[in-house]
């Protein structure tokens, strides 16, 4: 007997239908075929325990079980469930009648139990666009499957319960998740605020412009000066979430795993900071079987590299594409997957090895050949897609000890989601433009348009520092944030000269 049972397969972000077609016959060898990997070539071992323990029975015959479409390389343990379902059904121990209308996936323990699987969100969309009326699969993922409208989702913890449910027992009512109540009660939520900061306005004010653009930062300064405490808090400030953006960040936590039980929808932007010793492929993703690397993770939100020298130059060097185009292309030989990486660079260093060139007070101890290789760790055409470069200074007793309140995220995001509004405004004919830092050069001229004495000041600048054409680019695209925080519709020369302020690392002092 030959039993259809459906799952699916993730590709990049999105999922593809799979077909597990289960024969018995004559004979007494089991056999899988359709490109499985070793997880699935052994789940036969699992599905026969899980069958026992349920006390039902694995047949002692031939059994074939293919995976369609067969060109297609298969992987992980989620498979173990379809299989088990379709065995069970094509000898004759389950009723096949209505197994074709669910999708079914997860992972079998040898006692039955079932364990979740990556990508249950992506497979539940696919799902619901083939035209499935359900969706069986381990409890622990049925949240996030219930993400999806117009389609049932049915959490199952056993065996026994999937077979109970094609067998005429009692059938769990599906799982809901109201997607707009859990989004909207939750959003928001974070466990900093700027209100903790002392000082440090210049760089507060900085960061509310990278906020406002989505601009990349670059923290440059001595230790202790709180680089790392400043870049931790710029979530907070960062526009919500809107419901689109919140399921395709969920989307791709789901694809790499990374999602909990209790979390099925991400309400906060991410914020991802990596170690220094991180490979080239764990930051942009890829593999022998491709998944998302950190600057995916952080789609829509923010990517901090703490002590950026320390990175691998080649690491640092593959996020120059993604920086540009906003999205990874993982190429293989069988396979070519696209994950999107629109994120916020945001970065720190010290000055010198010691850490304290330029500092006010302290001595740096460092020659100008190790200030100068120090710094050039980081490549020029790197820098010049940072947008801002701030130097960090230390807080001084009286601000640390002050007893009076700094602002709280809640007022600067205020500020940031307007300027947001007026973006959004302006570039409302563009379906993938929504801030000024996504501008192409083209945008760039059309939008940032300066008045004469506005190009003599940028004409000197660019002389004196030695700017690069993409850096004339970034200066215009920060000036016209900064008018847009100020709700002025041109750009003046104060606009202008702010923005050229931020490029600290282009300036003489830091090439001595």
């Amino acid at each position: 007997m030959l039993v259809k049972t459906y799952g699916g397969a993730v590709f990049g972000v999105n999922a593809l239908t799979i077909t597990l077609e289960v024969s018995i016959g004559g004979g007494n060898r089991y056999h899988i075929v359709g490109l499985p990997d070793n997880a699935i070539k052994e789940s036969l071992r699992r599905v026969e325990n899980a069958i026992q323990s349920a006390g039902l029975k694995m047949p002692r015959q031939k059994i074939v079980i293919n995976l369609a479409p067969a060109d297609i390389r298969k992987e992980g343990s989620a498979y173990d469930l379809p299989i088990a379902i379709g065995i069970l059904a094509a000898s004759g121990q389950i009723e096949a009648d209505d197994i074709g209308n669910y999708f079914i996936m997860g992972e079998l323990s040898l006692d039955g139990t079932l364990q979740p699987f990556k990508g249950a969100l992506p497979i539940a969309i696919q799902a619901r666009q083939a035209g499935f009326g359900g969706f069986i699969l381990p409890d622990a993922n049925a949240g996030e499957a219930a993400i999806v409208s117009d389609i049932s989702v049915y959490g199952m913890r056993t065996l026994p319960e999937v077979v109970s449910f094609f067998t005429g027992g009692q059938r769990p009512e599906p799982v809901v998740v109201n997607t707009r109540v859990d989004f909207f009660r939750s959003i928001n939520r974070y466990p900093y605020d700027f209100a903790d900061v002392k000082g440090q306005e210049n760089i507060k004010r900085a960061m509310e412009i990278a906020a406002a653009g989505g601009h990349n930062l670059i923290l440059i300064g001595p230790p202790g000066a709180g680089k790392t405490m400043l870049a931790k808090r710029l979530p907070t400030i960062l526009p919500p979430l809107s419901l689109h953006e919140a399921l395709e960040t969920t989307k791709i936590h789901s694809v790499a795993g990374k999602l909990s039980a209790a979390n099925a929808l991400m309400t906060e932007r991410p914020y991802r900071s990596p170690h220094h010793t991180i490979s080239d492929m764990a930051l942009v993703g890829g593999g022998a079987n491709p998944q998302p690397g950190e600057i995916s993770l952080a789609h829509n939100g923010v990517l901090f590299l703490d002590e950026l020298p320390e990175f691998k130059r080649s690491v640092l060097e593959v996020m120059r594409q993604p920086l540009e185009d906003r999205n990874v292309v993982i190429s293989r030989a069988k396979m070519c997957v696209d994950y999107p990486a629109s994120f916020m660079l945001i970065a720190s260093m010290n000055p010198c090895p010691c850490g304290f060139f330029n500092h006010p007070e302290r001595e740096c101890t460092c020659s100008p050949g190790e200030v100068q290789r120090y710094l050039g760790k980081i490549s020029g055409p790197l820098l010049d897609r940072i947008d801002l470069h701030v130097e960090v200074t230390p807080v001084d007793f009286n601000a640390l000890t002050s007893a009076a309140e700094a602002e709280p995220s809640s007022a600067i995001r205020e500020r940031v989601i307007a300027a947001r509004a007026v973006q959004t405004e302006r570039f409302r004919q563009q379906e993938s433009l929504h801030y000024n830092a996504q501008m192409s050069p083209n945008m760039v001229r059309a939008v940032c348009k300066i008045n004469p004495d506005g190009q003599q000041l940028i004409k000197r600048a660019m002389e004196k520092l030695g700017l690069s054409a993409r850096a004339y680019d970034r200066i215009l695209k920060v000036s016209r944030t900064i008018a847009d925080l100020t709700g002025t519709p041109e750009i003046r020369l104060e606009h202008l000269a702010e923005a050229i302020h931020y490029r600290s690392l282009d300036r003489s002092s830091w090439n001595r």
